[in-house]
């Protein structure tokens, strides 16, 4: 008589994986104000800037190509947040946990389901921007694509990393201001990191949203992809890769 025993699940299959990346975004068709919220308004915001500095375009190319790279990822940080410590509170990770699902396919799979949206969110924002707005670009927008596609799933692995402190859904939005606004303020948007005070240019040189306005610097000032862009590509995609390991490594169940 053969004895068989129970395999525990490997650190990534791909068929788990995408069956939980197709269940994360089934959840995500039937919740419209989450999809306004991450489609319509970073092409809504950018457009209200625009409008702003209607007399100064030159201010809009400025600051329009690092907004393009901070939308987002802030926007995917809240809804990445909020939406996996639904899951945690209301006791769907834990009973997906109770099955075999490695953490890695979990992890994965959310990822890919966000990181699938930031495509369609970041194609908006990047079209719009060039071809309606008259963003100023010379090099190619496929590149500020693909920078904006990484920052988002830099803000996804965010959400997801922090989701695992909050115990709330308000205390995963004041993760916000700790995790998001410094680096917001030190990325060279209002001031050129070089300018800044030798401390904290050295503090945003360790932050990965400096590596993402810089990449998008990049794109608008030159016409073919530089060794200074692909290295912040580099530092955004392997910020993104590093924090979702932290996030698989702090995701556990509660009970036994």
């Amino acid at each position: 008589m053969t004895t068989t025993t129970a395999t525990p699940p490997g650190p990534l299959t791909p068929s788990r994986t995408t069956a939980t990346a197709a269940r994360v975004l089934r959840q995500l068709r039937h919740d419209p104000r989450t999809i306004a919220l991450l489609l319509v308004v970073p092409v809504a915001m950018i457009t209200l800037l625009r409008y702003v500095f209607d007399d100064a375009p030159g201010t809009f190319d400025a600051i329009g190509a690092s907004l393009l790279g901070i939308f987002p990822l802030i926007t995917m940080f809240l809804v990445t947040s909020i939406a996996t410590l639904r899951e945690r509170t209301s006791g769907t990770l834990e009973r997906l946990l109770a099955l075999p699902l490695g953490k890695g396919d979990l992890i994965a799979g959310y990822a890919l389901a966000f990181g699938a949206i930031a495509v369609v969110q970041s194609a908006l924002a990047t079209a719009v921007s060039v071809w309606f707005l008259g963003l100023d670009v010379t090099g190619s927008p496929w590149l500020l694509l693909l920078v904006a596609l990484l920052d988002a799933l830099l803000g996804t692995a965010l959400g997801l990393f922090v989701s695992a402190f909050a115990a709330s859904e308000f205390q995963a939005v004041q993760f916000m201001p700790a995790v998001i606004f410094p680096q917001l303020l030190l990325c060279g948007l209002f001031i050129p990191r070089d300018r800044m005070h030798p401390v904290l240019e050295a503090i945003s040189n360790v932050l990965p949203m400096s590596y993402a306005v810089d990449g998008m610097n990049q794109v608008v000032h030159h016409s073919a992809p530089t060794g200074d862009f692909l290295r912040d590509i580099a530092v955004v995609a392997g910020s993104a890769l590093l924090v979702l390991c932290l996030g698989a490594i702090t995701l556990r169940r509660r009970t036994p």
